[in-house]
C-alpha cells in the first residue's frame, strides 16, 4: 500500500504494541508495527498519540475581554451583566482577532474538533456571528468548527433575539442553543430553541441549571421536550451544576432519566468553580457536577473550556488536557475506569455528543496528536503537552519537547 506519510512508534493503548500509522488521502489507510514505506514519515518516539481533541462549549465571542469587564463580585449575575455591557461595542474585527488567540491556542493543545456558541440579540447584531463564519473558513483545514447560535439573556422578553437566531441559522449556524435561567419563563424560552431546531433540522445546546438551588430545575422540561419531539442524541446541556447539590439516590435518577432520552452532559470546571458557592465563607461547595458518576449510568459526558479570560472565567489556555486533570483533581477521582472516563470525556465521548467519525481507525481522518506521555492516563495525569499534531494528515503544529541540560 502506498501512504503519504507514516508516523511510527505510536502508543496508542495500555497493552498494545507500538504501531505505526500509515496516512493516504487525508485518512489512516494502515495500522500495524513496521509499516514498510519509503516515503516522509516521523517517529512519534514511543509517546501516547491520541485522534484529536474535543472541545464540545466554548465561548470564542467573548474570549478575552477581561480587561474590559472589571469584576468585583464573581457572580453569575454579575457575569452577565457586565459581558452584556460589553458587547455592545464589539466590532466584527475584535470579535475575530480575540476568538483567533484562543483558536489558536486550542490547536497547539491539541484539538482538532470545536463546538463554539455564538450569542445574536440586539446587543451584539449579527457581528460577533460574522468573525466565527470568517473564522471557521479561514483555519477549516486545522479546526472543525461548529457555530451554535445562543440565546444567552433570553427570549420571551426580547422576542427581537428569536428572529435574529432564525436567521443565523439559515446563514450558517450549525445548531442553536438557549439559556433558559436568564428568561422569565424558563419553558417558553426551551419550546422556542426547539422550534427553531425542528425547523432547521438543528441540534440543540442549553446551558441550564446553573446553581446550587435543585428546586428551580428546568431539566424537566428539556426532557419532555426532548422525548415529544424525538430529538434522542440531538440534545447537550451545560454546566447542570445543581446535580451536585442533591444526594447520590436522587442524582442517580436523573441520570437515567437523562440516558434514557438521549440528553448529553458537558461539565465545565474552571468556570462552574469560579462562580458558584460565593454565598459561604467556609466549606464553600465545589458545585462540580460529577460526570464521570453520570457516565456510568450511561449519560454521554464531556468536559469543556468554556470561557478564557473574561467575567465568567478569568483564567485559562484552551487546554482540554488541563482541563481533564483540573476536574479529576477537584472532583477526587480515584478508580481506574473513571480516569480512563475522564480520557473519553475530551476524546471519544466527546466527539460522540457532537456526531460524525471519530478515532484512530482505518478510514478515519488523519486527526493525530502526540503527547508527551507514555499513554492517555498518563496525559492526564501530568498535564502532558502536546508535541505535534496532523489535520487530515497535514501538520498543523509543533511544539519542542523540553530539553534538560544535567
Amino acid at each position: 500500500m502506498n501512504f503519504d506519510f507514516v508516523l511510527r512508534d505510536c502508543h496508542i493503548a495500555p497493552g498494545q504494541p507500538l504501531l505505526d500509522i500509515g496516512v493516504a488521502a487525508g485518512k489512516i489507510a494502515a495500522m500495524a508495527p513496521g509499516l514498510p514505506h519509503e516515503g516522509p514519515s516521523e517517529s512519534a518516539g514511543r509517546r501516547y498519540v491520541s485522534a484529536g481533541l474535543v472541545e464540545t462549549h466554548i465561548h470564542l465571542d467573548k474570549a478575552g475581554i477581561l480587561g474590559r469587564c472589571p469584576i468585583c463580585e464573581g457572580t453569575l449575575t454579575e457575569a452577565v451583566a457586565l459581558t452584556a455591557a460589553a458587547k455592545a461595542g464589539f466590532t466584527e474585527d475584535d470579535v475575530y482577532a480575540r476568538a483567533r488567540v484562543v483558536l489558536e491556542q486550542a490547536i497547539g493543545h491539541g484539538t482538532t474538533r470545536l463546538r463554539t456558541f455564538v450569542e445574536v440579540d440586539p446587543r451584539a447584531g449579527t457581528r460577533s456571528f460574522r468573525a466565527l463564519r470568517r473564522l471557521k473558513a479561514d483555519y477549516a483545514h486545522l479546526i472543525d468548527i461548529e457555530i451554535c447560535a445562543f440565546a444567552q439573556e433570553g427570549l420571551t422578553q426580547e422576542m427581537e433575539t428569536l428572529a435574529m437566531l432564525d436567521m443565523a441559522c439559515r446563514e450558517g449556524a450549525d445548531l442553536v442553543g438557549g439559556c433558559p435561567y436568564t428568561d422569565p419563563d424558563p419553558a417558553r424560552h426551551i419550546e422556542l430553541i426547539f422550534d427553531l431546531a425542528e425547523q432547521h433540522g438543528m441540534r440543540v445546546d442549553f446551558h441550564i441549571d446553573f446553581d446550587l438551588s435543585p428546586e428551580r430545575s428546568n431539566l424537566s422540561a428539556v426532557i419532555a421536550e426532548t422525548r415529544k419531539r424525538g430529538f434522542a442524541g440531538k440534545v447537550s446541556l451545560g454546566h447542570v451544576t445543581q446535580l451536585s447539590a442533591i444526594p447520590a439516590e436522587q442524582r442517580d435518577a436523573i441520570a437515567d432519566a437523562l440516558a434514557a432520552a438521549g440528553i448529553a452532559v458537558t461539565v465545565l470546571p474552571a468556570t462552574d468553580l469560579f462562580l458558584l458557592g460565593r454565598d459561604r465563607d467556609h466549606l464553600v461547595p465545589r458545585g462540580l457536577t460529577p460526570a464521570h458518576l453520570l457516565a456510568r449510568r450511561g449519560v454521554v459526558t464531556s468536559l469543556a473550556t468554556n470561557n478564557v479570560l473574561n467575567p465568567f472565567t478569568p483564567f485559562g489556555d484552551a487546554s482540554l488536557i488541563r482541563m481533564a486533570n483540573f476536574y479529576a483533581n477537584v472532583a477526587q477521582v480515584t478508580r481506574g475506569d473513571d480516569m480512563d472516563q475522564v480520557v473519553r470525556m475530551i476524546t471519544s465521548d466527546a466527539a460522540r455528543m457532537l456526531g460524525g467519525t471519530y478515532g484512530l481507525t482505518i478510514g478515519a481522518p488523519a486527526d493525530m496528536v502526540i503527547f508527551d506521555a507514555p499513554d492517555a492516563v498518563s496525559a492526564v495525569r501530568q498535564i502532558a503537552p502536546a508535541l505535534a499534531g496532523w489535520k487530515r494528515g497535514r501538520p498543523s503544529f509543533r511544539r519542542a519537547a523540553v530539553e534538560v541540560y544535567r
